[in-house]
């Protein structure tokens, strides 16, 4: 992933090119990308979370804001990244940009009903005190 930012900083598509998976590589035009590079100045990659991606995994994942600026002034992307080993070397195949956190889910506990910490006492003269 650091490679990849590294690369998207410095305008270089054909590093970005070798690291797609096949199924991306067909929708990716390196003179674009590099005519398009030079309008944007990355200046910060912030990885917030990864999964996967070890020596026994066929896929990973990381999520990463990445900061720049342009002629509109700063701006940031943040995206999780989907990777898979293909012929033994990870590559980038799709991405989820602005990714939620999966919704939290929380009980209310009533006054009057026994306190969730197991104590047997109502919640109010408990942990509700």
């Amino acid at each position: 992933m650091q490679s990849r930012y590294a690369a998207h900083s410095l305008g270089k598509g054909q590093y970005l090119s070798d690291t797609l998976s096949v199924k991306q590589r067909a929708d990716f035009d390196i003179a674009e990308f590099e005519e398009a590079a030079g309008q944007v100045k990355w200046v910060g990659l912030e990885i917030r979370e990864t999964t996967g991606g070890g020596e026994a995994d066929e896929t990973g994942t990381v999520e990463f804001v990445a900061r720049c600026r342009d002629k509109d002034g700063p701006g940031i992307h943040h995206e999780r990244s989907d990777f898979i080993r293909e012929d033994g070397r990870w590559v980038f195949d799709g991405a989820t940009f602005n990714p939620k956190a999966p919704t939290r889910r929380v009980e209310k506990v009533g006054r009057n009903e026994p306190c969730p910490c197991g104590s047997g006492k109502k919640f109010k003269k408990c942990c509700g005190a």
